[in-house]
């Protein structure tokens, strides 16, 4: 179900944001807005459903209205106009104890420069959200000491910020935002300071620990390539207005228009491509008459991982969904077919 829901959304930025806001609803841009009052446009009535449990990635370039987002999700920032909540909860009329204490016990915060304390160690870093909480010693650090070892920190419990690689900062700023078992982790560009590899490490890191945790992620990111890869859904920004929503494989077949699509372009198919995606649907009803079960596949493989069976078989591939039960056919038409980038000119 629908955990965090934003309701269109304005955040103008300027001297004037109410004269701003009428031209907005009135269909202006954010150019035509700036020339007119001086004020600038972060976010054009947004609205966004996040369901719990999923890793809900929101992409977009510089300026196109993304961390401005996630900064009304913690409440760094109020809109100009619309609405937040958080299970229904709206956290735009709480008063500031409460909403410090929404914080403190529902949010956790991973940010791009690791927001490490550096006169603190690892272990003292990770536990600190829970010493916040007034959690005793003893408690705080067996938590810490957990999550320490969970992103591959044992050992270091000892060490200062300032003895640590970037991808090791970046991972002690995971486990404490962990220890203290959000709701919900807010991660604004939380890996695009680490070099390549190690960002790809970090990234296989979070999916790993989200297939046990299941925790409700929203992440912000202009990495269209790292969107495709964590995301459950994703939403792509431009100019403060939302432009797209969906599965990673729907931005890629289906771009909602020539901004989206020029993203999409160079996009590896084979890793984010699945089978549902591709196949061709059949009736339940059908059942399994007339189908080779030679070569079966989840609806969740990815192409990559199917092209090899394809290449291999002169039949059909059946895509099982759930159940396990045939949901769909695979042949090389619609592997070519997926794999060809169609201009939508």
């Amino acid at each position: 179900m629908s955990y965090i829901e934003i309701r269109n959304i304005f955040k103008i930025f300027g001297p004037d944001p109410n004269a701003a806001l009428e031209l907005a609803k009135a269909g202006s841009d954010k150019e035509e807005i700036l020339a007119k009052t001086g004020n600038t446009v972060g976010l054009h009535d947004v609205s966004l459903s996040v369901e719990q449990g999923e890793t809900f990635v929101v992409m977009g370039l510089s300026g196109s209205g993304k961390s401005t987002l996630i900064r009304h999700l913690n409440r760094l920032i109020d809109p100009t106009a619309g609405q937040v909540s958080f299970g229904g909860e709206d956290i735009l009329s709480m008063d500031i104890p409460t909403l410090n204490a929404f914080r403190r016990k529902r949010l956790g915060m991973v940010f791009q420069r690791f927001g490490l304390l550096p006169h603190r160690n690892v272990m003292d870093n990770v536990a600190y959200g829970l010493e916040i909480q007034g959690t005793d010693r003893k408690t705080r650090e067996a938590a810490a000491s957990k999550w320490i070892d969970r992103v591959g920190l044992a050992g270091y419990e000892a060490k200062f910020p300032d003895q640590l690689s970037g991808g090791m900062q970046q991972r002690v700023g995971l486990a404490r935002a962990l220890a203290t078992d959000p709701e919900v982790l807010l991660m604004d560009e939380a890996f695009s300071a680490l070099d390549p590899l190690i960002r790809s490490d970090m990234q296989d890191e979070l999916m790993k620990l989200q297939a046990e945790l299941h925790k409700t992620i929203v992440f912000i990111t202009h990495d269209l390539d790292e969107a495709l890869k964590i995301g459950d859904r994703i939403a792509i920004l431009k100019d403060g207005k939302l432009i797209q929503v969906g599965r990673p494989e729907e931005i890629v077949l289906n771009p909602a228009d020539a901004y989206v699509q020029a993203f999409t372009r160079d996009v590896n198919r084979g890793k984010v491509l699945r089978a549902r995606s591709i196949m061709e649907p059949i009736k339940p009803a059908s059942g399994t008459d007339g189908f080779s079960t030679a070569h079966v596949v989840r609806y969740d493989t990815r192409l990559e991982d199917i092209l090899p069976v394809a290449l291999g078989s002169d039949t059909a591939i059946t895509v099982t969904g759930h159940d396990n039960h045939p949901i769909g056919t695979i042949g090389k038409k619609q592997i070519l077919d997926a794999l060809s980038v169609h201009s939508n000119d």
